[in-house]
């Protein structure tokens, strides 16, 4: 591991990896820091302009480059961006826009081995505190900061798709599940004595292939398996069969089985493919958005382990439908540890004539997929912003119209689905409309993804037709006793137990497929209070209603939690939620005060119960000046309103 570095200033001011080969170079010439300064801007300009070449010096990939510099040096220096910049065309503020913009980037110095700890509720819940106590002391830091040598750095970060086996760790580019105390002190003196992150999974981890070293990472828990995803499913049968299709025919059979998109929002899939077919353009794109960000949702998790084949074989048909040539996967960088599996697929489906040239021996028939990697950013599970991700953008949503399917990638028509949507259309082409159409209920055809994790016996991916109730779906995991259920992640809907006769379906509780359980041991307030703080912490701060109201929710809900609420602040709450959901850009902001509206409509006893007068009868009142402290540090100006000695 990383000695001790006599003098950290250098290292953060030469920007460039803190290893052997520059402790070699210290005791070649000891006296030799400001030389060695010089070869090192020298070596690192060198390193980032072929990271660079390797892109092409496309702008474009701005993503993929700023990771490897990330990898590479642990921070994007000043001198990467500026490289970046004079070989990308573009401006040094343009390239510290994107790199300030996702968290698994950084414009300071990190450990060589990254360690971040889960901070989902469910991992609060499973013990996350004991664990984060145990890492703080084996490594000698606390969370946020980074160890004396450079070795470690210890964060936390939102939900990495775990939530079945919490708590849970992404140790450099490795996932570590099902965490106590003492397996985090056993990981962490393990670290220390020098093993790498590879070795915590198996002392043979090179020896194994992408899908093993995935498997002995994380369980799968696959509690039920459906008709259509998770059984038994015959390779490509589906592809073959749209070969003996035109485009139009195969948009007809989509459109005919009444595949809904399976993200949440449910466009008719058909209809998707028909606008973006029938668009006059020169190029268009197919993309599978795999960045499932929402707390709770880990079924494409589970795709892209157990049906990855399937997947790809659905963009491809969707690429014959609407004349698409190329493709895009974008995975969220907390699945990295998929990234060679998927690679590994493509790969072998391009070996085997079912991706390229001439897919199939079918002239003209073109198509191909890139992998693209996200870096920490929830946002981008908005399709406008994981396509402003994939130009090598910060993944800040689009403005709309136009929509992707006309101005979508690089200004083309763009489909963009879901990995479940995708699986489905190929499964559909194997066995017809009238097959897929016949399962689940009017309106929402098919099978459903429900990840389930919480206070459950088993929790875990159920493959199940839409229509069930959420009473079914809880006796399956074992949650008889559930207190509260969210289903759809945050940005659904929190119902009790009185409702749990309630449909999952389009027409009644619509989910992407988040089903997280919450036993009576649970504070409803505590839950919500977490989830409105993921809200602040992953808005991409482009819109005022969104950066500033979540926070002013927050805080009102922090009012509620300490006994100081009045009457009046519920319909404050909803009078925000209103406006933030009416004037906000994109569907983060739309959807962020849910947890709030959910709770108070169907929890309102939790509420009413935290409105208390004080000892003198005189009940708090709202305190303007404080209301607004955090807006004015957020937007970093005053009030010509309520700051009576402001002048312009």
């Amino acid at each position: 591991m990383v000695a001790d570095a006599p003098n950290g200033n250098d290292i953060t001011r030469t920007g460039f990896d803190p290893g052997a080969e520059w402790f070699a170079a210290l005791h070649e010439e000891p006296n030799g820091i400001d030389s060695l300064t010089l070869q090192t801007h020298t070596s690192e300009t060198a390193a980032v302009a072929e990271i660079c070449g390797g892109f092409d010096n496309d702008p474009h990939r701005m993503l993929d480059i700023l990771r490897q510099v990330q990898e590479r040096y642990c921070w994007i220096s000043p001198q990467a961006m500026r490289v970046i910049a004079d070989l990308t065309g573009l401006t040094p503020i343009a390239v510290e826009g994107v790199a300030s913009f996702y968290s698994f980037l950084s414009l300071s110095l990190r450990g060589r081995v990254t360690i971040r700890l889960c901070d989902d509720i469910i991992d609060r819940f499973s013990g996350l505190g004991a664990i984060t106590e145990a890492f703080e002391t084996g490594l000698g830091i606390k969370v946020g900061g980074t160890s004396a040598n450079g070795a470690f750095s210890l964060e936390f970060t939102p939900c990495i798709g775990l939530c079945d086996q919490a708590p849970a760790a992404m140790v450099g580019d490795v996932v570590l599940t099902a965490l106590t105390p003492q397996k985090a002190s056993r990981i962490a003196e393990a670290l220390k004595a020098g093993q790498s992150p590879e070795d915590l999974v198996s002392q043979r981890f090179g020896d194994l292939s992408p899908h093993e070293r995935a498997e002995r990472m994380v369980e799968n828990n696959i509690r039920h398996a459906g008709a259509v995803l998770l059984g038994p499913v015959a390779a490509d049968a589906g592809l073959r069969n749209g070969l003996d299709l035109s485009p139009p025919q195969i948009i007809d059979t989509v459109e005919a089985s009444g595949l809904r998109g399976c993200g949440g929002a449910g466009f008719t899939t058909g209809r998707k493919w028909r606008m973006a077919a029938t668009e006059q353009a020169e190029r268009r794109f197919v993309i599978c958005n795999a960045d499932e960000g929402e707390p709770g949702t880990f079924k494409d998790r589970v795709l892209l382990t157990e049906r990855p084949h399937l997947l790809i074989e659905g963009m491809t048909i969707a690429a014959r439908a609407v004349g698409a040539s190329q493709g895009i996967v974008y995975l969220r960088g907390e699945y990295v540890y998929l990234r060679d599996h998927i690679e590994a697929v493509l790969a072998d489906r391009r070996a085997r004539g079912l991706l390229g040239k001439a897919i199939l021996g079918a002239d003209g028939f073109d198509f191909d997929i890139r992998l693209q990697m996200g870096a920490g950013a929830y946002i981008c599970g908005e399709e406008g912003a994981l396509i402003s991700s994939c130009e090598g953008l910060p993944g800040e949503p689009k403005t709309r119209p136009p929509y992707p399917v006309t101005r979508g990638y690089l200004g083309f028509p763009t489909v963009v689905n879901n990995a479940e949507t995708f699986c489905h259309a190929a499964r559909i082409l194997d066995r017809g409309a009238r097959w897929f159409s016949a399962m689940g209920c009017q309106g929402s055809h098919g099978t459903k993804l429900f990840s389930v994790s919480g206070d459950c016996l088993n929790p875990g991916i159920y493959e199940l037709p839409y229509g069930q109730t959420v009473q079914e779906l809880l006796e399956m995991a074992g949650a008889e006793d559930a207190a509260a259920v969210l289903v759809g992640g945050p940005s659904g809907t929190m119902i009790g137990r009185d409702t749990f006769h309630r449909r999952l379906c389009f027409d009644d509780l619509a989910t992407g497929g988040a089903v997280v359980v919450f036993s009576h041991r649970r504070n409803i307030l505590e839950i919500v209070e977490y989830y409105m703080s993921f809200f602040v912490h992953e808005s991409c701060g482009y819109c005022t209603p969104c950066r500033v109201g979540n926070v002013f929710l927050q805080k009102a809900i922090g009012k509620f939690r300490d006994g100081k609420a009045n009457p009046g602040d519920i319909d404050y709450l909803r009078d925000l939620s209103s406006t933030i959901i009416e004037t906000s850009r994109c569907g983060l902001g739309m959807t962020s005060p849910n947890p709030i509206l959910s709770t108070l409509e169907n929890f309102p006893l939790v509420y009413s119960a935290m409105v208390k007068p004080t000892r003198d009868r005189i009940r708090d009142t709202f305190d303007i000046q404080s209301a607004i402290d955090g807006a004015r540090k957020l937007a970093r100006r005053r009030s010509h309103i309520f700051d009576r000695d402001f002048t312009e």
